[in-house]
């Protein structure tokens, strides 16, 4: 088992890269890798669960790669098999490999056939580093993989108008639930003083080897941005209204993301770290609450909706909802079979959605026959109201929208000042006088230089707000990012001496990607002197190859997994003490809206309709 670990992992990523170097074209080179690299992933699976089983099915660790070690942060790839990794790994090779050959003939001759793969694959990657992981920080690689997979393939059909809007629905929920995992390692460490692994947290006495009633505080705050990362990736009360929206891309891809295996990574989350959550009075009551609360309503919405791929979401979220009672009754065997029974149960579904829509409309038509009407349980008013409720899926999007994101866009037209030149000059100068001081070339008074971190820190959140509800020229709002950058590293760098090499790591790479990136939107700007950010306006179709080449530099420029700058902003809030909370909600808060504002000017630029004629047109109702 010991020796297979790493080949659970680099299987998949091999298939991956393999498989961008064929044409859109080549259907059958590309359906043939995918199919080796999942049948050979899930032979080698089959494998060593019954090489583990028949050998005392003892949990298994494999410390593989130290990729990076400063001062007690150590970022190492860490692999681990128990028995969650069996159940989910077994359930999602199978499941990957039916969706795989249900695909190649459901999608055949699509103009997306490679992308669609090539983004298959690149999700089965990061499902494999994130049920395989065993430390948190493996985990979090494969969870930005799915958010930026999911991205990819809701917005699948980016000629259109709805799927690159949901897309960007679904990635701004994801993003909160991203940030609260970073922030639950950031405390992790600074309660710690060391990368958890999942290991010791299997060992029933190793919390015990700290004083928790001390960091009871700490705890509660670590189990509780767990909880949200939870709840937001496995669509619970109130994150539900995105799953629906989520159906937007192929229904195969709906199948395996949405009913089979992504939506179930906030059950797998609570399922892993359930000895820190547990170690908290009453925190299981919480999760059993959530889990009622979600599976209520959920149950209610479903049965009033008019499409099938809606009805199968709420469906996916009620009983999601169940598993999580099941995980807060400390029944985790049930959940796991729970699991594996409705991940099957969901990907046929959604693989036979299309044929059962047809076969029901052909049977309504001809043989339809009214239902008799119950007697009411409840009153017609109640009644009612619960129906309308339901009907409008409990205005979720409403509150979302109102609450958490036009509050910051808000903020961020009151910050329309800083595309003025002056203001431009004064940040310069901020940069170079913060460059300065860290440098140490000069100091200022202590009772001043103590509150520069969060001076900078709040100019980092301004630009990219700012950034975030730009209308105009999306070489201001890409400008703004940058500057972003530069302020946020000034923020850590003042606060706690980082070592240069340190900060070479983060900048070489935003640096590189920022260049490339303007230069994209330069060359994108010259085709019709027009890309403002009022609109979308499609340029994927006439420079596929521009489209490529920025989205990489803002998946570069916000630390996606494989970077430098990925690493670099792990330490960079490790270097951010434990009290320092504004500080650390500054940052935060920045990196929730940094991918948000750099892929939305890459989905207005490059995604939606064409806003010419030359090109076929989708209705905004598509």
């Amino acid at each position: 088992m010991q020796s297979l670990m790493p080949l659970y992992v680099f299987v998949p990523l091999l298939g991956f890269f393999l498989s961008l170097f064929f044409s859109r074209t080549q259907e059958r080179a590309i359906t043939s890798i995918a199919l080796t690299t999942v049948g050979l992933h899930f032979i080698l699976i089959i494998y060593g669960v019954y090489d583990w089983a028949t050998h005392g099915m003892e949990s298994q660790n494999l410390k593989y790669w130290l990729l990076f070690e400063h001062e007690g942060f150590r970022f190492i790839l860490d692999f681990y098999f128990d028995r969650i990794t069996a159940v989910f790994a077994l359930v999602g090779a199978f499941i990957t490999l039916l969706v795989i050959v249900f695909s190649q003939y459901y999608m055949h001759r699509d103009d997306g056939f490679k992308r669609y793969f090539n983004s298959l694959l690149l999700f089965y990657v990061g499902y494999s580093f994130a049920i395989f992981a065993g430390n948190f920080e493996t985990l979090f690689i494969g969870w930005e993989i799915f958010g930026f997979t999911s991205f990819l393939l809701i917005g699948y059909y980016r000629d259109r108008y709805l799927p690159v809007k949901n897309a960007f629905k679904v990635l701004s929920l994801y993003r909160l639930g991203d940030v609260c995992l970073i922030l639950a390692m950031w405390m992790a460490h600074h309660i710690f003083h060391t990368n958890i692994t999942f290991t010791e947290l299997a060992q029933p006495d190793w919390l015990n080897t700290f004083n928790v009633d001390i960091y009871a505080g700490p705890l509660l705050f670590i189990v509780m941005m767990v909880l949200i990362a939870a709840a937001v990736k496995s669509a619970q009360f109130p994150f539900s209204s995105w799953l629906p929206r989520a159906m937007e891309g192929p229904t195969t891809s709906s199948a395996i993301f949405y009913g089979a295996l992504s939506a179930h990574l906030g059950v797998f989350l609570l399922l892993r770290t359930s000895p820190l959550w547990q170690a908290i009075a009453g925190f299981d009551i919480a999760i059993i609450l959530l889990g009622f609360v979600t599976a209520l309503f959920a149950s209610m919405t479903a049965k009033v909706q008019s499409t099938i791929k809606t009805q199968i979401a709420y469906g996916a979220i009620t009983q999601m909802g169940l598993m999580l009672i099941e995980i807060g009754m400390g029944w985790h065997g049930l959940a796991l079979v729970h699991f594996a029974g409705h991940a099957c149960l969901r990907a046929y579904q959604l693989l036979v959605s299309p044929s059962t829509l047809g076969y029901m409309i052909h049977n309504q038509f001809f043989e339809y026959e009214a239902k008799p009407v119950n007697a009411a349980i409840l009153s017609n008013r109640l009644r009612n109201s619960l129906y309308m409720l339901s009907i409008k899926e409990w205005h979720l999007d409403t509150f979302q929208q109102k609450c958490l994101w036009l509050p910051f866009k808000w903020l961020g037209k009151r910050f329309i000042w800083l595309e003025t030149i002056t203001s431009q000059v004064v940040l310069m100068l901020l940069i170079v006088l913060g460059i300065m001081m860290d440098l140490s070339m000069f100091t200022l008074p202590a009772h001043i230089s103590q509150h520069l971190p969060l001076v900078y820190a709040t100019l980092s959140l301004m630009c990219i707000l700012a950034a975030l509800a730009s209308r105009g020229s999306p070489m201001r709002a890409w400008w703004k990012i940058i500057m972003s950058q530069l302020l946020i590293v000034l923020a850590v760098s003042l606060n706690v001496h980082v070592e240069s090499a340190h900060v070479w790591i983060y900048l070489t790479t935003t640096i590189s990607a920022a260049v490339m990136g303007m230069f994209c939107l330069h060359n994108t700007y010259h085709i019709d002197k027009d890309i403002s950010l009022n609109q979308y306006h499609g340029y994927v179709q006439e420079r596929p190859d521009l489209a490529i080449i920025f989205l990489i530099c803002s998946m570069a420029l916000v630390g996606f997994p494989f970077t430098p700058t990925f690493i670099a902003i792990d330490l960079m809030f490790t270097q951010i003490h434990a009290h320092q909370y504004g500080l650390v909600a500054l940052t935060g808060v920045g990196f929730i809206f940094l991918e948000l504002a750099a892929l939305r000017i890459y989905a207005r630029v490059y995604l939606g309709p064409h806003k010419k004629h030359t090109h076929p047109i989708a209705y905004r109702s598509s």
